[in-house]
């Protein structure tokens, strides 16, 4: 599992696979309460997790790892 984070526009996404090929995630399903999309391969399998307002949601230890997509560095664990 690998987590990406976009502070600035405070999304994470979250890979339960190595890789998502191009393509290869077939379904996207809004989670019930309108805070994540779920990402499904063409077997039902779940690849991935987009996660809306990722600060709110997710422990400040898991963003300070996550790979930074925006350009900006990683924060130091704290």
């Amino acid at each position: 599992m690998r987590i990406e984070y976009d502070a600035s526009a405070n999304m994470a996404y979250i890979y339960l696979v190595d890789k998502i090929a191009p393509g290869e995630a077939v379904r996207q399903v809004p989670a019930e309460d309108n805070t994540a999309i779920l990402d499904y391969d063409s077997d039902g399998r779940l690849l991935g997790i987009e996660l809306f307002s990722a600060r709110r949601r997710l422990h400040p230890e898991l963003l300070s790892s996550a790979e930074r997509i925006d350009g900006e560095p990683r924060q130091p664990s704290v």
